[in-house]
């Protein structure tokens, strides 16, 4: 049994990530979060010892070391921002750390990361869930198996609906999120490089707070791609309905689909982590890279929105 620690543990995320730890048979030991709604905890482990000051809980981290309580694992479900300090901070204690997407905002903390990996003899990985889908399996396979000179016609539309709470939490400050393309797009981009192989061309044709589009030219496909978290760009028939996100994948015109299954991902990414085999910096720098460049490609891109999201 591995022993775990958790950073971020009132978020969106944490549920999925203390189910990968309870299911995988470890133990949690140790959580933190500013905020103190976390009945979560009572589901999985009731008797790990909660902070609310990261300063306290460093402080108990030390000490469990004193006892010679090993710490094996620093899961990471901060804001994005703090990810690359809440990571150091797991290698600099002697664990290895588990991240949620993004692993960091800029691709030269990835650089430093690994040499803190080297300092320390402890790895970083994320959890790159799509990666472990059945159907992105096959899908990857069926490219793979290819003709070498075929060239896949993708078209990737993802829209999810946000509050005006949005723009007032850490998620709507690009400095704190990298923005739209790296909070609610980075797995996405992740699966089709993944999938497709490594970027050839990128070009952003819209980028603002709420919505980005663009085109991306892959080893071997055509990428047009269009996020959006205004529920106006909605198509009529989802807002009927009452749903307020929509999800649409093309390949060559045919619907693929991969909406169903995810409920158990973080479980088999936590079993290949714990088996060694898990996803580590340079599996992630790529779409780093890339949604980097899309948040510095915003001021120019200048093309009509509405034109874009709704294909008119």
């Amino acid at each position: 049994m591995k022993n775990f620690a958790l950073i971020g543990v009132a978020g969106y995320i944490a549920p999925r990530h203390l189910r990968a730890i309870k299911d995988t048979g470890n133990n949690l030991i140790a959580a933190l979060d500013r905020f103190d709604s976390v009945g979560i905890l009572d589901s999985f482990f009731p008797r790990a010892d909660f902070f609310v000051e990261f300063e306290r809980f460093d402080r108990h981290i030390e000490k469990l070391k004193r006892q010679n309580i090993k710490l094996d694992y620093l899961t990471v479900c901060s804001p994005n921002y703090l990810h690359d300090a809440h990571i150091r901070f797991g290698l600099r204690h002697g664990a290895d750390v588990i991240c949620e997407k993004p692993l960091v905002l800029n691709p030269w903390n990835v650089d430093a990361l690994r040499e803190i990996e080297k300092e320390t003899d402890k790895r970083v990985y994320t959890i790159l869930q799509l990666r472990q889908h059945p159907s992105v399996v096959k899908l990857k396979e069926m490219v793979s198996n290819a003709a070498k000179d075929t060239m896949f016609e993708v078209d990737l539309k993802y829209i999810t609906s946000r509050g005006n709470w949005y723009s007032f939490s850490w998620k709507g400050d690009v400095n704190k999120s990298g923005g739209i393309a790296t909070n609610i797009g980075v797995h996405f981009f992740d699966m089709l490089i993944w999938v497709f192989g490594d970027v050839i061309e990128n070009r952003v044709d819209y980028h603002a707070a709420n919505k980005a589009a663009g085109y991306l030219r892959l080893e071997k496909a055509n990428v047009n791609w269009q996020l959006s978290i205004d529920e106006n760009d909605l198509p009529d028939v989802v807002k009927v309905s009452g749903k307020r996100t929509f999800r649409s994948t093309l390949i060559n015109g045919e619907t693929f689909e991969f909406s169903e299954g995810f409920s158990d991902l973080h479980t088999a990414c936590y079993e290949k982590i714990i088996a060694g085999k898990g996803y580590g910096l340079e599996e992630s720098k790529k779409a780093i890279d890339l949604v980097y460049q899309i948040r510095n490609s915003r001021e120019e891109a200048k093309l009509n929105v509405g034109q874009i999201i709704q294909g008119s």
